[in-house]
């Protein structure tokens, strides 16, 4: 499956998990670790791609804190 059909998938699919990281705006990274673990069979070979994730779920956080203040 590709990135493409994936977002068409997440936008027509009501699943509560890929709306929260569609408008988080990490959606895309969440999609790159699943297609690195899918490809290389071992979650560890995909450090990279897990940590931009996390990054991003991190600013994510960061800035819904900081905006309800």
């Amino acid at each position: 499956m590709t990135i493409r059909t994936r977002k068409k998938l997440a936008e027509s699919d009501e699943d509560p998990v890929e709306f929260m990281l569609k408008k988080s705006g990490c959606l895309e990274l969440h999609y790159k670790v699943q297609e690195c673990i899918a490809t290389t069979k071992d979650w560890r070979r995909c450090q990279n791609e897990v940590n931009d994730f996390r990054n991003c779920i991190e600013k994510h956080k960061k800035n819904a804190e900081s905006s309800k203040s």
